[in-house]
């Protein structure tokens, strides 16, 4: 059973915020599979479904952000999660461009703290994630007051496709493809 977390904050102020993008994924991979991501448990809100032939549970953990491994490693025990296989967490990054995607395996946190909680939570960082790119932080700006701003409307545009790829990249995961996923999007766009 796959678990694909996508982090955010819960509360209607952090709706479309750069720091609930994944929040924003699984919303849309909610609508694609028909999936009510509506019920509460393990401090989020998760609903099963069928991804790709695969069953499936999507979460968005409802402890604030740098709480998110409170809500994951109560599912992962729950559902006896293989964390290296079966558990994709969703997420936003600074360090890359607007809609920009990376796809790793393992890895550090990166600075985010939402990951460091997880990563506390689940004893390593062995887990597939998807970082969805919101932009760096301009010049002057404090970091939270950046990441709980919205995006522009030519940003909106580039986070379009960025959500669409992410979910298209989770499915890629889903059926054993991570490899592929990282070849196909872990490159830089295109200059136009």
């Amino acid at each position: 059973m796959f678990i694909i977390a996508g982090l955010g904050n819960p509360d209607r102020q952090y709706e479309g915020t750069r720091h609930n993008v994944g929040f924003d994924v699984i919303d849309r991979m909610a609508e694609k599979y028909n999936i009510d991501v509506g019920i509460k448990k393990h401090r989020a809100l998760i609903g099963k479904g069928i991804i790709k032939g695969q069953k499936a549970i999507l979460a968005k953990p409802q402890t604030y952000m740098n709480l998110s491994g409170e809500s994951i490693g109560s599912l992962v025990e729950y559902y006896k999660t293989d964390v290296e296989n079966e558990l994709i967490i969703i997420y936003d990054d600074v360090s890359l461009e607007v809609g920009q995607l990376r796809i790793r395996a393992k890895g550090s946190p990166g600075g985010h703290n939402g990951i460091k909680n997880i990563i506390a939570h689940l004893g390593g960082q062995a887990f597939p994630r998807i970082k969805i790119g919101v932009g760096e932080k301009p010049r002057g700006y404090d970091l939270a007051d950046y990441v709980l701003g919205h995006f522009s409307k030519a940003e909106r545009v580039f986070m379009e496709e960025g959500y669409e790829n992410a979910v298209h990249a989770a499915e890629m995961i889903v059926q054993g493809e991570i490899q592929a996923a990282m070849n196909e999007y872990n490159r830089k766009k295109k200059e136009e």
